[in-house]
């Protein structure tokens, strides 16, 4: 009985081991369908890294300059890292040619994804998923210049709705898109970007307003409370003033000095 359920549970310490991408047995595998999804990228970028970020991905394209492999992860929530689940991977020579996942290699381990281009010169793209209202990306590559194009109608004017980190960047508007450039290296471990949609600086405008305008009749009643309080006091004879009264300045009692 003791063997069977030493059986049962190392068998279960197995299947758990086993299940998902990346288990200790080893890295799981990226779908090779999922490397040859077509996309569409715009090769023609003035920064060594840009993000494209839309709602539901984000498409990246770095400059190899000599590098011949790109470790890509994301952080964990406990702080530790695991691989991007990329998808759409092409590299583009630098005159001009484009090549799919066929000539490229691509590797995921329990903690990165490691892409291993055909050349150490000219542009890798690959498309990642994301969510939400805030962009973040490791730097997975010191001294390079950055630009991240934000999804269609988000702002980051706001400092209350919005925050982009590092800060020394600068930004323009494009087709109501709006592109954070960072024309100088970026020493920082990451890039984070909190947006908010046009409107919501219009909805949060109006709250605030509203919030004022009902704090402003909650003082003015709370004074009026006080007010009528007052009046009903001196009405009962509370509120009579004694501070001319001789009493307390060192003489008898009124009547008998």
């Amino acid at each position: 009985m003791n063997r069977r359920l030493l059986f049962a549970f190392g068998l279960l310490g197995v299947m758990a081991a086993s299940a998902g991408c990346s288990s200790v047995l080893g890295p799981g595998q990226i779908s090779q369908d999922r490397l040859n999804d077509d996309a569409a990228y715009d090769w023609d970028t003035s920064q060594s890294v840009t993000f494209n970020v839309t709602s539901g991905n984000y498409r990246a394209i770095y400059e190899m300059n000599g590098k011949s492999s790109l470790d890509v992860y994301q952080h964990e929530s406990l702080g530790g890292k695991q691989p991007v689940e990329i998808a759409s991977v092409k590299f583009r020579y630098r005159n001009g040619t484009v090549v799919g996942a066929k000539h490229i290699e691509v590797k995921k381990t329990k903690k990165k994804t490691i892409i291993e281009p055909p050349a150490k010169r000219g542009k890798l793209a690959y498309t990642a998923p994301r969510r939400g209202k805030t962009f973040n990306v490791p730097t997975y590559v010191d001294e390079r210049t950055y630009e991240v194009v934000l999804p269609k109608g988000m702002r980051v004017d706001n400092f209350l709705l919005s925050d982009v980190s590092p800060d020394d960047h600068e930004q323009h508007r494009t087709d109501d898109r709006v592109h954070l450039v960072w024309d100088e290296p970026v020493n920082a471990n990451s890039i984070t970007v909190r947006f908010y949609l046009a409107r919501d600086e219009t909805i949060f405008t109006g709250i605030v307003g509203v919030a004022g305008v009902v704090a402003l009749l909650g003082l003015a009643y709370f004074r009026f409370q006080i007010r009528k309080l007052e009046e009903k006091r001196e009405e009962m004879g509370l509120n009579v003033d004694v501070s001319d009264d001789d009493i307390g300045d060192g003489g008898p009692p009124p009547g008998m000095q």
